[in-house]
């Protein structure tokens, strides 16, 4: 790990997207929330359930909560096979996590992973040993409840050799504490032969600044999905996780976004292909309604034999708004096959004129239609987080 001087010159680093936040305008959260012992009588239970948080824990693994910088709840009985605790919990426990403890993420990266790094940040720890599949997905919550705060997380997931899990972390701004920050660096280790899916739900508000940092390392013929949702207002987003491939891996980046009036995303995701015959897709679907919407996609061919694709479409409903599509193709060797397509426009008259001669109004046709653009935008989603999904496609404001 780097010193803490080159750490603290990086406090002054400037994200590379998006745009600069001012983190000395926040104070800390606090790293001692109230305990939430049961998620279904608990007054945090409509944030939760707004992104994909099942509060009754059915059909999940185990459910870990932060709110702002502390654990608030965890499942007291995971499955076998599985551990759930918080990262400094987790440093104590076991000798062997110093080698992975910001070993996929450089603190010096900007002034939010140095942040996270000098606060010597807590988290969740999530591992799952080698050779257990995981029935259920593990679902966690990170919310903000205090406003002018900044939320500081460290993240660390592992999913050993021969094992799988599916994660469904869903975060949200409370609604007296708007005016906050986001900072939530998650290093995601996946062995040979293991699978992880990653699925984010998100629900800001309208002044929230949100700066996750992800990056991941696959083993030898693993899979690693990471979806990214959000389709409620945020203040200014900016998110770019990383994956870098082993030897006949593959990575696949999902997102789905809106930006209304006055939200800031910029958004996408990179993968680096390192080894023989992986492979990488990159999907983004996203509507501009007045705000302003960047997606990006970065594929890097390290390794012969690799095949990537990346893809961005996005929809503008308002004047007003922009949209912004940045696919870039990166090759070190000659045998790679990669290939992109972008595409921005608006909805068909047509489709709109059709729908309302069956009997809706203009804003209930746009609105059927940008839905149908949402809906089943994500190939090969687990059934319980399609359903998750489709909610909330159906609460978001899309206008009618």
């Amino acid at each position: 790990m780097p010193d803490n001087q080159s750490v603290k010159e990086a406090l002054n680093k400037k994200g590379a997207y998006g745009a600069d936040l001012d983190i000395d305008r926040y104070e800390e959260g606090t790293y001692e929330p109230e305990q939430v012992d049961d998620l279904q009588s608990s007054d945090y239970r409509k944030y939760m359930e707004n992104v994909g948080v099942v509060a009754d824990e059915i059909n999940r693994a185990g459910t870990l909560m932060f709110i702002d910088n502390g654990m608030s709840h965890c499942s007291a009985k995971p499955q076998e096979g599985l551990e759930m605790m918080t990262t400094k919990e987790a440093l104590k426990k076991h000798d062997g996590l110093k080698d992975f403890y910001w070993k996929a993420m450089d603190p010096t990266k900007d002034k939010y992973t140095a942040k996270s790094y000098l606060e010597d940040s807590d988290g969740y720890f999530i591992r799952v040993k080698a050779g257990y599949h995981i029935k259920n997905p593990v679902q966690t919550c990170m919310l903000l409840n205090k406003d002018k705060s900044i939320q500081n997380l460290h993240n660390i997931i592992i999913v050993e050799d021969g094992a799988s899990l599916e994660m469904i972390t869903g975060c949200s701004t409370a609604h007296h504490a708007n005016d906050s920050l986001h900072v939530g660096v998650s290093e995601i280790f996946v062995g040979d032969n293991a699978n992880l899916t990653f699925s984010m739900i998100h629900s800001w508000g309208k002044q929230t600044g949100v700066r996750p940092r992800t990056n991941c390392v696959v083993g030898k013929n693993s899979n690693y999905t990471n979806n990214y949702v959000i389709l409620n207002p945020v203040g200014s987003l900016q998110s770019f996780p990383v994956a870098n491939l082993g030897e006949n891996s593959s990575a696949t980046y999902n997102t789905m976004c809106i930006a209304h009036e006055g939200s800031d995303i910029d958004t996408g995701g990179m993968v680096n292909l390192n080894g023989k015959r992986a492979r990488a897709e990159i999907m983004s679907r996203s509507i501009s309604m007045g705000g302003r919407m960047c997606a990006r996609g970065r594929l890097v061919g390290n390794a012969p034999e690799v095949k990537a694709h990346l893809e961005c479409r996005s929809i503008i409903l308002k004047d007003g708004g922009s949209t912004v599509a940045v696919p870039e193709l990166e090759a070190h060797v000659a045998d790679v096959e990669m290939t992109h397509e972008a595409a921005v426009g608006k909805i068909a008259r047509d489709q709109i004129e059709y729908l309302m001669s069956r009997g809706l109004n203009e804003d209930q046709a746009v609105s059927m239609i940008v839905r149908g653009f949402l809906s089943g935008s994500i190939n090969g989603l687990p059934e319980a987080l399609q359903k998750e999904l489709d909610a909330a496609i159906e609460k978001a404001n899309l206008g009618d």
